[in-house]
């Protein structure tokens, strides 16, 4: 009798889960998935067809601009893994008590604000009448307003940015675990601080930065607003045809068709990443 209370308590606990799931993200993605295999409206009648899966494949724009995104995206993930790594091994290592705390918050009061307004602050700065204009006119290193919007270092700038907290959680979680006798003994070993890092702290910290690197670079892979904001309508960014197909276009079958392109592409990605680090799914994410 306990054993079937203890299950009913289970299950009630995981409804809210489970329906979330199928409502929010299976039914949907099978529902995509069934518009776009369907063409246009044809006489009046929907038809089954992959011209829509094609039409990727045939026309340039669409699988270069697909290229470019997924290779901005994992530049943007390395950048970030690099940044953040030292960053999270001195607030999980080196400092303590209240220091910790405080510039762990200090990583997350950026994330207070809405994402659309650190975009809008991020132009405010790199525009041509902004504030970083006008301090390299000021020190004399332009002689004229600089427009240091609307290119790829701009957008990489962003994505790093907002990316940054997604990797410094996992990674602050995974190094705090870590033994600070272990470190001791490799120093006492004869070991570098080279040989430390390399055969103790990125062990141990490899579950983190593999999932610190699946949520940034499906993250990035899947962002919209920032490559629109800050690299302009020349962005080429992927999220921005699949916008353009839905929204600009009406075309549904084109738009759902890329997105699930995009989901495969990039779960293959991710899929072939843990691979390469002989990670497991569950183990990382867990």
């Amino acid at each position: 009798m306990i054993e079937r209370g203890n299950r009913l308590a289970l299950y009630l606990l995981l409804t809210p889960f489970l329906l979330w799931l199928t409502l929010l993200i299976i039914l949907p993605h099978v529902q995509m998935f069934n518009i776009s295999i369907h063409d246009r409206m044809v006489g009046g009648a929907k038809v089954l067809s992959i011209d829509n899966y094609a039409t990727f494949f045939t026309e340039p724009l669409y699988w270069r601009t697909f290229a470019r995104t997924a290779v901005m995206s994992l530049l943007a993930t390395a950048l970030t893994l690099l940044i953040a790594f030292p960053v999270s091994f001195y607030i999980a290592k080196v400092c303590q008590g209240k220091t910790k705390s405080v510039l762990f918050v200090a990583c997350l009061l950026p994330f207070w604000v809405s994402e659309l307004v650190r975009s809008y602050g991020w132009m405010i700065l790199l525009r041509e009448s902004g504030l970083v204009s006008g301090f390299l006119q000021y020190v004399g290193l332009a002689d004229q307003p600089v427009e240091l919007l609307y290119n790829d270092a701009t957008i990489m700038l962003g994505l790093v940015y907002t990316s940054m907290l997604f990797m410094v959680i996992p990674l602050i979680t995974t190094l705090d675990s870590l033994d600070n006798s272990l470190i001791e003994a490799a120093y006492d070993l004869g070991g570098s601080s080279w040989d430390v890092l390399r055969e103790v702290v990125i062990p141990h910290a490899m579950s983190g930065i593999v999932a610190g690197c699946i949520v940034v670079f499906m993250l990035t892979l899947g962002n919209y607003l920032r490559p629109t904001l800050l690299g302009g309508k020349d962005s080429l960014w992927f999220t921005e045809q699949i916008f353009t197909q839905f929204i600009t276009h009406f075309n549904w079958e084109q738009g759902s068709a890329f997105g699930i392109l995009l989901l495969t592409l990039s779960s293959l990605m991710v899929w072939g990443g843990l691979k390469l680090t002989r990670q497991s799914f569950v183990k990382t994410m867990g």
